[in-house]
């Protein structure tokens, strides 16, 4: 059972609750939590699926205003699937019909059309790799992160650097390299319209084939460039800000800490962070395709791609899904965040009055 703790299976973490001083002039005092590991995946998992439903629909926006950039920069590739050709700009079925691919001319225009041409489920393709990737991810990523901070020694009642920043990059890289291939896949469903599940998969089997199995950690770099320095941003935001407003505001207002915390921190780093993420997404979507690596955006050494994207967009290229991808990412980070503390709190008391 989730709510039962043995001694054995418990292990202790100092964090800050939210309430009166006792003995000094913070308003943040520190309280002991006990909880089990299968209380902290639960926890971790708590938000994992609503954040996956509710920002999906942005994650497909953000990458499909990334990736047309790739498809619309040279001559297009094509390639064949099951009689099927299929590149960013047109879809030829096997009738020869030609369908183009509408361009986006921001985030409000891509849902408009993307609901309009493919309906309104597409906003949500890719979905079920999101839930696949995001489940293990979050129970690595925020249960490491808890454990390792205190190891590296964290002080609730004061801003923290060090803490957050190694066992945030530490935290990250574990979580991003055991989902990468998850994540290969995600980001192939939601690149462009008329490539199905299966059409993706044979892509990816056909990879192996030809490139081994570690065809499978394309991007990866790019994902531990885009992810890790985000982590850091992002914890280091958190703490700092969590602390910043618990000391600041009203006993009344301490249930939305985490929130706004969450939220504020996550856009920051999102920003940051951004030209990584379209490097990611040009590396990722590339896989599969054929052609000289000088007509493909996605070819070639990490500083080539963004010398590509340069050339063709200018430095506004690199910042292509910005305000998608933060309005994915602000409300993600704050009921991610707010879920996990909130259950975790409950396990806390829980285990408490079990034990009292």
């Amino acid at each position: 059972m989730l709510g039962t703790a043995s001694k054995s299976s418990v292990y202790s973490e100092k964090d800050i609750v939210f309430g009166p001083t006792v003995g000094n002039t913070s308003n943040v005092h520190l309280q002991q939590h006990a909880i089990t590991p299968l209380q902290q995946m639960a926890s971790a998992c708590s938000g994992a699926l609503l954040t996956s439903i509710l920002t999906t629909p942005f994650d497909v926006v953000k990458v499909r205003l990334q990736a047309q950039q790739q498809f619309s920069s040279f001559a297009k590739p094509c390639f064949l699937i099951d009689c099927k050709c299929l590149d960013g700009v047109s879809i030829c079925d096997a009738t020869g019909q030609i369908s183009s691919t509408p361009k986006f001319k921001g985030t409000f225009d891509a849902f408009v059309k993307i609901a309009e041409l493919e309906g309104i489920s597409s906003w949500w393709k890719g979905l079920s790799p999101t839930l696949l990737m995001a489940l293990p991810s979050t129970v690595i990523y925020y249960s490491t992160y808890d454990m390792l901070k205190m190891k590296f020694g964290f002080k609730p009642d004061e801003v923290n650097i060090v803490a957050p920043l190694l066992s945030g990059s530490l935290a990250r890289s574990i979580a991003v390299t055991a989902v990468c291939p998850i994540e290969l896949l995600r980001t192939k469903l939601q690149a462009q319209h008329g490539y199905s599940f299966k059409e993706v998969v044979g892509v990816l089997s056909a990879a192996v084939r030809t490139d081994g199995l570690f065809s499978l950690w394309r991007g990866l770099f790019p994902m531990l460039l885009r992810d890790v320095p985000f982590s850091i941003a992002y914890w280091i935001g958190y703490e700092y800000f969590k602390l910043k407003f618990t000391i600041c505001l009203e006993p009344q207002y301490y249930p939305v800490v985490p929130f706004a915390a969450g939220s504020l921190s996550g856009i920051i780093a999102a920003v940051l962070t951004n030209p990584l993420d379209v490097v990611k997404t040009h590396v990722q979507v590339d896989l599969g395709k054929s052609g000289p690596n000088s007509k493909r955006l996605g070819a070639g050494s990490l500083a080539t791609v963004v010398r590509k994207i340069v050339s063709k967009h200018g430095i506004a290229g690199l910042y292509a899904g910005l305000v998608p991808r933060c309005v994915k990412i602000a409300p993600a980070c704050a009921i991610m965040i707010t879920s996990y503390e909130a259950c975790r709190a409950y396990f806390s008391e829980h285990n408490r009055h079990t034990h009292a």
